[in-house]
């Protein structure tokens, strides 16, 4: 199951009907604790720890968001400009892709737009660590 978009196993059950066995609510609610406490204890006060309004777009948030199995994390933007004064916008940098039970692999957003994959086959604790010290996968 290498193919990233393989990210629901099927499973047969007894009479030929099949299942799902894709991400349980327990994991992804430990998935986003986890994330969540990356957030609140490394990334806001490494890179967030003030917000500089400046003219032009500037950085006011990050957070994560939940999009099928993939967590993004995503840094918010106000706008200083004056013909979109205060409007925001998000701009996800990491991804955080659940493959299989305790497996993920993380994506790092190009600035062309598309996703790379930076690393493979993680668990948790692994993909964690590596968000800290992965420098590529900081925010801008």
């Amino acid at each position: 199951m290498g193919f990233a978009r393989a990210q629901l196993i099927l499973r047969a059950e007894p009479g030929g009907r099949m299942r799902s066995t894709g991400l349980s609510a327990a994991e992804k609610a430990a998935v986003t604790a986890a994330c969540q406490d990356l957030i609140d204890n490394f990334l806001k006060p490494t890179f967030l720890s003030t917000i500089r309004p400046t003219q032009f777009n500037y950085p006011v948030d990050i957070l994560g968001k939940w999009h099928g199995t993939r967590y993004r994390f995503v840094q918010r933007y106000r706008s200083g400009f004056p013909e979109n004064l205060g409007e925001e916008f998000d701009a996800p940098f990491t991804r955080l892709d659940w493959i299989s039970r305790n497996h993920f692999n993380i994506q790092w957003h190009r600035h062309t737009g598309e996703w790379f994959c930076r690393h493979r086959g993680l668990t948790l604790a692994e993909a964690m660590n590596l968000l800290r010290s992965d420098g590529l996968l900081h925010p801008p």
